[in-house]
């Protein structure tokens, strides 16, 4: 059981640096850094998109219209961190 626990407070800490990634790199196509039109940057933004769209769609629903800021990726690691920290909490010995 400890293992099966540890799998998933690795995969949602992974995950967070999946969303962290995605606000990077939108942030950085936003103010044009970085071209959107290089391979790599293409590449990874296509596959956090793929990977944060269906956590965030949800989020998006429910947040209200800031005026263009989007703070559902805020959310998602609020939440993402809260889960984590449950596991941490009913499983004090998973470390």
């Amino acid at each position: 059981m400890q293992s099966l626990l540890y799998l998933i407070s690795s995969m949602i800490g992974i995950y967070i640096w999946v969303v962290i990634i995605h606000v990077i790199i939108s942030w950085l196509t936003a103010f044009q850094v970085v071209n959107k039109h290089n391979q790599l940057v293409s590449s990874m933004m296509f596959m956090c998109d793929r990977l944060t769209k269906p956590a965030l769609q949800p989020i998006r629903r429910y947040m209200p219209d800031l005026g263009g800021v989007d703070i559902s990726p805020v959310v998602l690691l609020l939440l993402l961190y809260f889960f984590r920290n449950i596991l941490h909490e009913y499983w004090p010995q998973m470390g």
